[in-house]
């Protein structure tokens, strides 16, 4: 209303009216543009790679039969994982998977491997016996604390003195909530007196949140709608050793693999304060909202991050991910 009275009243001189409207113009072609960029990243314009053929036959692990699996077996469910993601993997990010189970001085040493994609979680577990004797009954006895489920029942084995065997523990996801998964390794020693099976306690494993989220563009109408009807809200005071607020925010967008809606015009450099709005979706439909709220004092920032959804999981999950990464790593 006030630019209209402003471009109306006649006694407003020239070049203030011409400020309005040339300004006016500039800003409203500006967002324009920022949209358009937006929606282009949202649709993902990359043409579409075909890496399985519709007729490719499908194998479904838990239907296989029992006995021990080839190496030319576990080879192709490897390569089965590599199809189902679409993407090669890295033996690098391979790497940052790897979960030691038991200690090295353990008579049962074991690792694991965990492969991650959408609703399923794939543990390549490997058994290694570190003793003068033979193992007989080796049984790794999983369980899972969370939304998370064991497809499979456990198996057992016999592994000779210092040999070691590979298996593979299949767990279905049904939501974005961390979830734990720990248990123990059973066994007996072959020729030993007594019927007392050792155990071997493993450490647990913890599912990263980041896994099942991933960025995602919304209009402010509907960002504002979500707001105020999520019940669920978790409220993080920010510590961190960032000394710009800009810095700062694009480090919470990486941590927290979200989508900043608010635009980069509205961030500008140099200025103490800022306030944005993040956004993301999990692999399960569930939204994930967060505001940013932080200025800069004496070389300091201070402020608060207030994450929402519609499920207490997530709210919980992405304050603890923001807490502990937060501060800058050298």
């Amino acid at each position: 209303m006030l630019c209209l009275r402003v471009l109306a009243d006649q006694t407003v001189p020239a070049n203030v009216r011409q400020t309005w409207i040339t300004g006016g113009h500039a800003a409203f072609m500006e967002l324009l543009k920022e949209q358009k960029q937006a929606k282009l990243v949202a649709d993902g314009k990359r043409p579409k790679e075909v890496s399985v053929q519709a007729d490719d036959i499908i194998k479904i692990r838990q239907l296989k039969s029992k006995t021990r699996p080839t190496a030319d077996e576990l080879e192709e469910e490897d390569l089965d994982l590599t199809k189902a993601a679409g993407k090669p993997t890295n033996p690098a990010e391979a790497l940052t998977r790897v979960f030691q189970l038991t200690g090295f001085s353990d008579p049962v040493y074991a690792e694991a491997v965990v492969h991650v994609h959408q609703y399923d979680i794939v543990m390549d577990i490997t058994i290694i016996n570190q003793t003068q004797d033979t193992l007989q009954n080796v049984t790794v006895e999983l369980a899972t604390l969370g939304d998370l489920k064991l497809c499979e029942r456990p198996q057992s084995y016999t592994i000779a003195s210092h040999d070691q065997h590979c298996l593979k523990a299949n767990i279905k996801v049904s939501s974005t909530e961390t979830g734990i998964i720990f248990g123990n390794i059973v066994y007996d020693v072959a020729g030993a007196i007594g019927s007392d099976k050792n155990c071997v306690i493993l450490n647990e494993v913890h599912i990263d949140i980041m896994d099942y989220i991933s960025p995602a563009i919304c209009t402010d109408m509907t960002f504002r709608t979500m707001w105020a009807d999520f019940e669920w809200e978790n409220k993080v005071a920010v510590n961190t050793n960032f000394d710009d607020v800009n810095d700062f925010l694009q480090h919470i967008i990486k941590s927290t693999n979200m989508q900043c809606l608010t635009p980069s015009s509205a961030l500008s450099a140099g200025c103490p304060f800022l306030s944005a709005n993040l956004y993301a979706k999990s692999v399960f439909g569930e939204d994930a909202l967060a505001n940013v709220c932080v200025e800069s004092i004496d070389g300091r920032i201070a402020g608060y991050i207030r994450i929402r959804s519609k499920t207490q999981g997530i709210a919980l999950s992405l304050g603890d991910k923001i807490t502990t990464l937060q501060k800058r790593t050298s």
